[in-house]
């Protein structure tokens, strides 16, 4: 939870920008939620470094920061102890605090919930499968085809062309989240600390995004294992942008 604890409203506004998933102008959001992110939440947001924002012309833009993402997923798991009254305030955290419920049912995270692959090009709903309750959609090549081989990445590669690489064959559709428990064979002999500071710095980069596990009880002793910690915070999946 965060040192200094957040006001409803900057929760709120913390929970706009994890729901669109992307960076997000003042302008765009009042024409879209009728809020902007100024004043004391955007102080309280940015210097618990739980959102970037940088001033775009005469406004400011936003996104949710890796620790903004974990502070969302507490929030779901551990619900909305911030004050707000009201029905909205109400309807706001009976949403999120059973939010829960879905991720241990369908073992998905938030960042897959709602991640934006609406932005990525060429890729809509038209072309994804259609799912059922409780069950992932695969990729329509992979219900008809078996995929190739997954080989190893040749240690010639630098680090980080190893991992760009390795995540490549193991990303079924673009935007797709990949966990370290699978990526890490597909390095060969690359050193463990190498590879991990690697992606202490890929993290840094804008295509690149690492995630903690948001349920925890469902990690098995490989995740842990494979997983890098960043700060004081181990990721357990990455996801590269196209």
């Amino acid at each position: 939870m965060p040192d200094k604890p957040l006001s409803f409203s900057a929760t709120c506004a913390l929970l706009i920008l994890m729901a669109e998933d992307r960076e997000v102008s003042n302008p765009e959001l009042k024409e879209k939620y009728g809020v902007t992110v100024t004043g004391k939440e955007r102080t309280a947001l940015n210097d618990g470094g739980f959102v970037t924002s940088r001033r775009t012309g005469r406004s400011f833009s936003h996104v949710l920061t890796d620790k903004g993402w974990h502070h969302a997923s507490e929030l779901v798991q551990d619900g909305i102890s911030a004050p707000g009254t009201g029905f909205a305030a109400a309807a706001v955290k009976a949403l999120v605090g059973n939010l829960q419920r879905h991720i241990d049912r369908s073992e998905t995270s938030l960042a897959e919930i709602f991640g934006r692959e609406d932005l990525v090009p060429g890729l809509n709903e038209s072309s994804m499968p259609e799912t059922t309750a409780g069950t992932t959609a695969e990729p329509i090549a992979q219900q008809s085809i078996a995929p190739p081989p997954i080989e190893r990445v040749p240690a010639s590669e630098d680090i980080e062309t190893l991992i760009r690489k390795a995540y490549a064959q193991l990303a079924d559709r673009p935007n797709a989240w990949v966990s370290l428990t699978r990526l890490r064979p597909l390095l060969g002999d690359a050193p463990r600390d190498e590879v991990d500071a690697a992606l202490c710095h890929m993290i840094g980069l804008p295509d690149v995004r690492l995630v903690p596990w948001e349920n925890q009880k469902t990690l098995t002793q490989a995740d842990r294992e494979a997983a890098v910690v960043i700060g004081d915070q181990p990721k357990h999946r990455i996801w590269i942008g196209a």
